[in-house]
């Protein structure tokens, strides 16, 4: 999809109700086709080698790749645990991180569906590395408080959200619960692909360091954003494990870096 100039701001209302019934339609569909790969993969004796059957799998793997290059840019040490904030029935981005990029790390996959947990679960089960490090929790994120100290990255789902009122409840609550240092991965959308998914504004992010917003101009249609959970003021230094202490200490101000890339 070509960069598009459309701010879905300035939509008249009755266009942005017809922007917002096409976001969720599209998110049904899309939660529908991922049940049914889910569902197909499953009946493989290796449903992992077997991903690239997906057909928005090349996708995904551009996506994480891009969402890898961003957190090492910000995160000098990689993360031990990270929890994805609604994974479906498939997880194709913990999936691809825990396998191409995060070899050691434990993915905490959270979503409200249990059917949705029971399918993914099953793409994981015979695979002895993936079947320890990949695991699954049917909660509503709101109801999450303690544990989400835990994890030193965060990632937010599109679709998880729906407008900007949700999205903004789920962030508020990051916020609280977050471990001051750990980073924040959110999807957003820009231009005309914000017709197919949420926007999220970097200024409604309170509680957070914007660190970069990135726009992809080839076929990756999601924009990404990294942030950071603040540190309490007065600020004690107690730094992520994620994070360099030089960070911490001499980094002043939110520093968004708007990023695109050209397409070849």
């Amino acid at each position: 999809m070509p960069p598009s100039t459309i701010d879905v701001t300035k939509l008249t209302p009755s266009v942005q109700q017809i922007r917002s019934n096409l976001i969720r339609l599209c998110g049904e569909a899309e939660g529908l086709l991922e049940s049914h790969y889910s569902t197909i993969l499953s009946s493989y004796h290796n449903p992992l080698h077997h991903l690239s059957i997906f057909p928005y799998y090349s996708n995904y793997l551009k996506l994480a790749l891009l969402e890898f290059t961003i957190l090492t840019n910000h995160c000098t040490h990689l993360p031990t645990k990270i929890a994805f904030i609604g994974s479906g029935p498939l997880p194709l981005t913990s999936l691809v991180l825990a396998s191409k990029h995060l070899k050691t790390t434990t993915f905490h996959n959270y979503d409200l569906d249990p059917s949705a947990n029971s399918r993914a679960l099953r793409l994981v089960s015979t695979d002895p590395d993936l079947s320890k490090r990949m695991v699954f929790h049917t909660n509503d994120i709101l109801d999450v408080s303690n544990a989400l100290k835990e994890y030193e990255v965060v990632y937010l789902a599109a679709l998880v959200g729906m407008n900007k009122e949700e999205k903004n409840r789920i962030v508020d609550h990051l916020a609280k619960y977050m471990a001051p240092g750990a980073f924040l991965m959110l999807r957003s959308a820009h231009g005309a692909r914000a017709f197919l998914y949420p926007v999220v504004d970097p200024n409604d992010l309170g509680g957070f360091e914007v660190l970069s917003v990135f726009h992809p101009t080839d076929d990756v249609i999601n924009s990404v954003i990294i942030a950071r959970k603040k540190y309490p003021i007065p600020m004690a230094i107690v730094p992520n494990k994620c994070c360099d202490e030089s960070q911490v200490l001499f980094n002043h101000g939110n520093m968004i870096e708007e990023l695109a890339i050209e397409e070849n």
